[in-house]
């Protein structure tokens, strides 16, 4: 298992500090997430790598059927250049309560996969180079030559972790065809599950992953939050480790205050 830091809050100096000390102490990944309209995540991203010599960076996560899927190819190969081929994309629908209507952003869950569908399509499309033209529903694109920037250093494409409803099929499938999943659990409401799942489910979903995932290197990514000082609270990833989870996510989304972020992130990852 691998383990990654979401930076909570914090402008892109102090993602910079984060992203230092999360690779002294140990952490294999450090991730931010990328809002509508907020501080910018590659900007913070390109502080972090250049603060940095080896370990991962990413988003958790991007919200790409609201965004220009070009400008996202753009930014991504360019980090992953300066990175030295670092970089991990995490995409989903996204949630509307961020901003959306307030830019005028679709908001319809059906419009959001679809454009998510297209968006991974141009994204990856546009890695490999030119002539690349797509038409779908949403997005249109013609061939170009102008100022065509260099492709990842990653081959044949950066990871791309994608948002997964279990056990919705459709929503599995479009994210097996990529690196990762990030797994949202439905309940038998229909409704997203809040709190960890049961145990049982996450090992039925991690064995439908690996009997059915074209990639053999394939990440299942679960994220909470623990307590170095609190035994108790290593026991999820332990489970989640055994039950064949790849990257635990410490998220410290409730943390009051820099000095609190930092703290956590110098403890290192949970060591079970």
């Amino acid at each position: 298992m691998k383990y990654g830091f979401v930076l909570p809050f914090g402008d892109a100096r102090f993602a910079a500090v984060c992203a230092e000390k999360a690779e002294s102490a140990g952490w294999d990944g450090f991730f931010v997430w990328e809002p509508v309209w907020g501080t910018d995540a590659w900007i913070c991203l390109t502080a972090a790598a250049m603060s940095t010599k080896k370990i991962r960076l990413g988003t958790m996560l991007t919200p790409l059927p609201v965004l220009a899927p070009w400008k996202l190819a753009s930014e991504t190969a360019t980090l992953d250049n300066l990175s030295g081929g670092r970089v991990i994309l995490s995409v989903g629908l996204g949630a509307v309560d961020t901003g959306f209507m307030n830019f005028g952003l679709p908001t319809e869950r059906k419009v959001r996969a679809e454009r998510m569908d297209e968006g991974l399509e141009i994204l990856t499309g546009l890695w490999k180079g030119q002539p690349f033209a797509f038409e779908g529903n949403h997005y249109h694109i013609q061939p170009t030559e102008f100022n065509i920037p260099s492709p990842p250093v990653q081959q044949p494409r950066i990871p791309i972790w994608v948002v997964g409803a279990w056990p919705s099929m459709k929503s599995m499938h479009r994210a097996m065809q990529y690196d990762g999943l990030l797994p949202n659990f439905i309940g038998a409401d229909g409704k997203v599950a809040m709190g960890h799942p049961d145990l049982s489910t996450v090992k039925d979903m991690t064995d439908f992953v690996k009997k059915n995932s074209p990639n053999p290197f394939f990440d299942i990514i679960m994220e909470g939050e623990t307590d170095p000082t609190q035994p108790d609270t290593l026991e999820i990833v332990h489970d989640y480790r055994t039950h064949g989870v790849t990257w635990w996510m410490e998220a410290q989304w409730t943390a009051k205050g820099e000095e609190a972020v930092l703290k956590r992130i110098k403890a290192g990852p949970p060591k079970i």
